[in-house]
């Protein structure tokens, strides 16, 4: 049988979805273990050998096609293995914009069995958009993201960071070797949670975990990132930068998953910038666009937030591959964000007067207290 837990510090009845503590969601989040790519943080080292100058091409084709390569790694015991695999590359922006343009990796489900890569199939590989170190500390900083908010919730996307070399099948590319991340299929991080991966055109405000998404919305604020949507997506699909779980046959409860930072001020890519729609003109600026939720909701995730604040802040401190300049610059930022939580008046000015969608708010509250005044 499987539960939707909400967050509940203090606690609130939200319609239709029972209220556990915070203990008791953790757990049910970790019913399932990851599968074993993501069971630790170990760096990986792996080779990628693929025609990738040619692959690197059909970056702007509205077809592209996945070219077989090879794979191999180093196992914690010091073994080399070899996987077939194939590439093709993915995403929107990036994939226009970048001189190396990020890879979808497609393993053989029935060769990876006995090996690190049980049970994978499809894989997200996230690279440097360029060569350089400048590019290569964005990627060690969108990992950090998504390390941080595996720090905030069981409900995130794992990752696997990993000392990738490429070499080029027919030569065209000169090798080089590069700090790179994977992420978690949506599909596996679902099951692993025993919840459902939806497919949705949108998603109503009262049919939300607004628990779940007030967190999701201090995680957003914290990196400075308002690429996303909880309820929207582009062409019909919900939602923007997000995947949204729960049940199927239960409209209430849904919880939204974050993905890709790199627009985020947290990160400060130099071709990021903030959405049109945010009133403000550097991405290092933090514009809270988020939903309105209720005094206690938004309290107890401030309360949850303000609880992880060592150890998010010693996540950056004791990343190995961060260089020493965005070190300071991110811990410093991550202080930024604290001063506001730490401040009444800060969190009225910047928090809640800023917030979207107060009129559904108190609709979904009324309603909430008519369904429970039986006169």
């Amino acid at each position: 049988m499987r539960v939707i837990c909400n967050i509940c510090m203090p606690a609130r009845r939200v319609a239709g979805a029972a209220m556990l503590c915070l203990l008791l969601a953790g757990r049910a989040a970790q019913a399932d273990e990851a599968l074993p790519l993501f069971q630790n943080d170990e760096v990986l080292k792996a080779v990628l050998t693929a025609p990738i100058a040619q692959v690197y091409a059909q970056k702007n084709q509205e077809v592209r096609l996945y070219h077989p390569g090879m794979w191999s790694y180093i196992d914690g015991d010091g073994n080399t293995h070899k996987l077939d695999v194939s590439i093709r590359t993915r995403g929107h922006f990036r994939r226009d914009y970048c001189d190396l343009p990020p890879l979808q990796l497609n393993f053989k489900k029935s060769q990876v069995k006995g090996t690190l890569f049980k049970g994978q199939d499809k894989l997200k590989l996230v690279a440097p958009c360029d060569h350089g170190a400048r590019y290569q500390q964005y990627v060690i900083l969108e990992y950090l993201a998504y390390k941080t908010f595996e720090i905030i919730t069981d409900y995130s996307f794992k990752t696997r960071l990993m000392r990738l070399s490429y070499v080029d099948s027919e030569e065209k590319m000169a090798p080089w070797t590069d700090m790179v991340f994977v992420i978690e299929d949506d599909s596996d991080m679902a099951r692993r949670l025993d919840l459902d991966r939806l497919r949705l055109s949108a998603v109503e405000f009262d049919e939300l975990d607004h628990p779940r998404t007030s967190l999701v919305q201090m995680f957003q604020f914290l990196i400075a990132n308002n690429d996303y949507s909880v309820i929207r997506g582009g062409e019909g699909q919900c939602c923007h930068n997000t995947q949204i779980l729960g049940l199927r046959d239960d409209r209430r409860g849904r919880i939204p998953v974050p993905f890709d930072f790199d627009m985020s001020g947290l990160v400060n890519a130099a071709y990021a910038a903030p959405p049109t729609q945010v009133p403000v003109r550097d991405v290092r600026q933090r514009y809270f666009y988020g939903l309105c939720q209720a005094d206690d909701v938004l309290e107890a995730a401030i309360d949850h937030m303000q609880s992880k604040r060592d150890q998010i802040r010693s996540l950056f401190a004791n990343s190995e591959q961060l260089d020493k300049k965005n070190k300071i610059k991110s811990l410093e930022y991550i202080d930024s964000f604290y001063a506001i939580l730490d401040s009444d008046r800060r969190v009225r000015m910047e928090i809640v007067s800023r917030c979207r969608g107060r009129s559904h708010l108190e609709r979904m509250l009324a309603a909430e207290a008519e369904s429970k005044d039986p006169t």
